[in-house]
């Protein structure tokens, strides 16, 4: 076989072995248990050169293929543990590896994984003060140097600093979280605070160079141009839509006060410093190699947009590509076709773009969904709802199918109305200026703080619709900052366009066809057609999905230009 990777199936070890059978490289994988095949699979990798093979590092490892270059991307990422746990993997673990290495007769490298911070550790790590994990990695670090030339060990050792890219939910990504859903009053660390990224594309490209390098150095393999950590921060915010945090926490006073006043993992203090690594190395081996590092700054926008699609690691996104874009003044969540979609589909309250995934399965051609300006994902705007509709459909070429859902029903409708030429056909679905006025509970003072209380059972059981991944996706929207209280507010405000609304559906320039449940009738007459779902509330798209697709694909879209 070419290479071996040890931790094949961690964030790293994936990506590198995905990088090397791409390069037509024969690889074999040694795994615990085998959750790499279908990530491979999902991402239609061709596997005919990888082997599985079980094996645990922190034990003796048994015979194995022979390999031309070992890598070890093995490790135990976590911050409390204890000092056994860490070092079984980051230590035993590691020399295990090298010992099992300097038994090839064929071994051109091994390449070990380590730390950007080990150079900041200095001689013997102090466990008490950088805690299990990062000690662990010093102290793997060093021992792997020195086994390696007693052994005489062809060895490279590279210090990624903190990694980015689809699938990463540690690290970094913690304070991203903090970020989105409110929870960072204040940034911990200085003004020079400095937390250099690396792209996960980047780092596997250049594992995948170090075996052929030349012999005897050890890279650093970071973007120094990474915004120093007030600056990341603020990029993550505006791109995402939401406020960042104007002062600081310094790490010494972070270090005094308890944790349960900062919310701080006191190990990761040590992370949030000033210094600066020698990087010189490795600019070099890339550059020979035809390597360059995406800009700092478009690889965090692009990492935001996935943290957020995966809900930092809860759920998986259903429709890409997704991200945030400029619509109308407002931070938009947008996913799927922007120029060609066969069907645009409005969501109503208090969901999110989410709520169509069960629909949008049953349709044909592509689809464009965002969150409306101020809920789910979407930041607000100081633009009317009609001008952000028609800004988003600003970039569509194709003449879709509109579909809208409750509130959203009025701007479509004025949309279809005002534009009869950019839109094939018009579904409103529940419209709620033809129904009953909304629910009492958006009356109530307590409106807003029972939305962001709400449970996603409790809001399952106050729609009645099963408690799947579209309620549970609205739920965490509904907890962040300002999400239920422009949701009620929207609730309050649908209430003074009803009759506006139904005097347009007469003049409408485009077929024009109504679905609501029977557990929801519509409360006025209309001149239109009507499709009632037998057995289905305000959410039919949820409960009965084909039976809605059925009628929505009555209006054929019109594709191309």
């Amino acid at each position: 076989m070419s290479a071996i990777v040890f931790g094949a199936t961690g964030f790293i070890g994936r990506s590198l072995v995905a990088e090397l059978l791409a390069r037509g490289e024969r690889v074999t994988a040694a795994v615990r248990s085998d959750t790499l095949t279908p990530w491979l699979a999902s991402r239609h990798l061709d596997t005919d050169g990888l082997e599985i093979v079980t094996a645990d590092i922190t034990r003796r490892l048994p015979r194995l293929p022979e390999a031309r270059d070992v890598y070890n991307t093995a490790a135990r990422f976590a911050f409390g543990l204890s000092a056994q746990e860490a070092r079984a993997a980051n230590v035993t673990g590691a020399l295990n590896v090298l010992e099992w290495a300097a038994t090839l007769p064929g071994l051109r490298r091994l390449v070990h994984i380590s730390g950007y911070r080990v150079s900041a550790v200095g001689g013997s790590p102090d466990h008490r003060r950088l805690g299990a994990y990062e000690a662990s990695k010093a102290e793997g670090d060093l021992a792997v140097r020195a086994r390696a030339r007693e052994l005489r060990v062809p060895l490279t050792i590279v210090n990624p600093s903190t990694v980015i890219g689809p699938g990463q939910y540690l690290g970094l990504a913690s304070l991203v979280d903090d970020l989105w859903t409110g929870r960072l009053p204040a940034l911990p660390g200085g003004s020079d605070t400095f937390v250099p990224v690396v792209t996960i594309d980047h780092l596997v490209r250049f594992l995948a160079e170090v075996p052929a390098a030349p012999e005897g150095e050890h890279h650093w393999v970071l973007d120094d141009a990474t915004p120093l950590l007030p600056e990341l921060i603020r990029t993550v915010a505006d791109h995402a839509g939401v406020r960042a945090p104007r002062r600081t926490v310094p790490v010494g006073l972070l270090r005094r006060l308890p944790r349960r006043l900062t919310g701080a993992d006191p190990e990761t203090l040590s992370f949030l410093s000033a210094d600066r690594y020698p990087t010189a190395s490795a600019r070099a081996l890339a550059e020979s190699a035809g390597l360059r590092m995406p800009p700092a700054a478009e690889a965090l926008r692009a990492w935001t947009d996935d943290l957020v699609a995966a809900r930092f690691g809860t759920a998986s996104p259903w429709l890409s590509p997704y991200g945030f874009h400029a619509v109308a003044g407002s931070r938009t969540w947008v996913a799927g076709e922007r120029r060609d979609p066969a069907h645009v589909l409005l969501h109503g309250l208090p969901m999110n773009a989410d709520l169509w995934a069960p629909l949008a399965e049953h349709l044909p051609g592509d689809v464009l969904v965002a969150d409306l300006p101020g809920l789910g994902r979407s930041a607000p705007t100081d633009q009317p709802t009609d001008r952000w509709l028609a800004d988003l459909l600003r970039p569509v070429r194709s003449r879709p199918v509109l579909v809208a859902h409750s509130l959203a029903c009025g701007p479509a409708l004025r949309f279809a109305t005002g534009h009869p030429d950019r839109v094939s056909g018009l579904v409103l679905i529940a419209p709620s200026f033809l129904q009953a006025p909304g629910p009492r509970l958006a009356r109530s003072r307590a409106a807003v703080p029972v939305l962001r209380r709400m449970t996603s059972a409790g809001l399952a059981r106050r729609l009645g619709v099963p408690d799947g991944p579209e309620v549970r996706s609205a739920v965490l929207d509904l907890r962040r900052r300002g999400v239920s209280r422009r949701v009620v507010a929207a609730l309050r405000a649908a209430v003074a366009d009803r009759e506006r609304l139904r005097a347009l559906l007469g003049p409408v320039g485009v077929p024009v066809r109504i679905v609501t449940g029977s557990a929801d009738p519509l409360a006025v007459p209309v001149d239109r057609p009507v499709a009632e779902i037998d057995g289905a509330g305000h959410y039919p798209q949820l409960t009965h999905p084909s039976e809605v697709a059925r009628h929505v694909t009555a209006l054929p879209a019109r594709i191309g230009r």
